[in-house]
């Protein structure tokens, strides 16, 4: 089930949508006196999908816009670095690695920072160019796995469990901030750096561990992979993050970007005003935003 964070006319609600037919029924009609938010949504119905299904004719999605499915989180997007061993490797060869021990191209556990809810754009939303405080804006295509059913000390056994559905994240990164600051949270989080949707996608749905990640900069294609060459697949990344932290239905995890960013290329190929980043996940749809002012 696809579901989105739709405006029209001014209004903002959640809906199920059908990308093949262009259609979409609120929430609200579909279970009466709904009216919160997706991650009210995931709390509520995390286990109980068949609860959304659509009966009627629906609404002509050409009417509505598009808003990222997760754009008011409770808490800071919980992300990863450097999760697949092309992109380390591209990454500690940069020259913009100031996190990695000599001669390391891959790390020995996750890497984990975060990415505030001021990141966070929609769907064909301009990524702010911050020209004043950064001149190496890049991008990074990755998978963001969102999660229904919190938990305290989830074993990876059972992680998939805790898994509601997926989306589609761009975690544009200001590269010449993230190495000066010699931490990752700045250059990663200045506003509009993180791109989401169009949709949330149902687990039931999607393979997450096993789905191809592609994106493409004014046509070129650059990234290219599979989820499953992550060095740190999902159930991992889940059990290592509630060791100590309880995971909350509507958190999102966004699983790392593959090789071809631009500080890969030599020279590196670093985002301009009006460049057109697509990225497009198996079954997700596709992410495409243009670079702004």
């Amino acid at each position: 089930m696809k579901l989105a964070n739709l405006n029209v006319a001014g209004q903002t609600f959640v809906a199920v949508v059908d990308t093949i037919e262009q259609r979409y029924w609120p929430v609200s009609d579909l279970v009466p006196g709904f009216n919160g938010d997706m991650v009210q949504l995931i709390q509520q119905f995390h286990h109980r999908y068949q609860d959304l299904r659509p009966g009627a004719a629906g609404l002509p999605l050409s009417g509505a816009r598009l808003l990222a499915p997760i754009d008011q989180p409770r808490r800071n997007v919980f992300c990863v670095g450097k999760n697949y061993h092309e992109h380390a490797a591209e990454f500690q060869n940069s020259g913009f690695d100031s996190s990695a021990k000599n001669g390391e191209h891959a790390p020995e556990a996750p890497v984990y920072f975060s990415k505030p809810a001021s990141t966070i754009i929609g769907h064909g939303v301009q990524i702010p160019r911050h020209s004043n405080v950064s001149s190496q804006l890049d991008y990074e295509a990755e998978l963001g796995v969102v999660i229904g059913k919190g938990g305290l000390g989830i074993k990876k056994a059972d992680a998939m469990n805790h898994v509601f559905g997926y989306t589609i994240i761009n975690d544009v990164t200001a590269r010449d901030l993230q190495q000066r600051h010699r931490q990752w949270f700045l250059g990663k989080s200045l506003d509009g750096f993180c791109p989401m949707g169009p949709y949330l996608v149902t687990a039931d749905e999607v393979n997450g561990q096993h789905v191809n990640v592609k994106c493409w900069v004014n046509g070129d294609l650059r990234q290219n992979s599979n989820t499953s060459r992550l060095i740190f697949d999902i159930p991992t990344l889940i059990e290592t993050l509630s060791a100590g932290i309880e995971l909350h239905p509507g958190d999102v995890i966004a699983t790392g970007t593959p090789a071809g960013v631009g500080i890969g290329f030599k020279p590196p190929r670093f985002l301009q005003k009006g460049d057109v980043i697509r990225i497009e996940i198996e079954n997700l749809g596709v992410l495409e935003n243009e670079v702004g002012d």
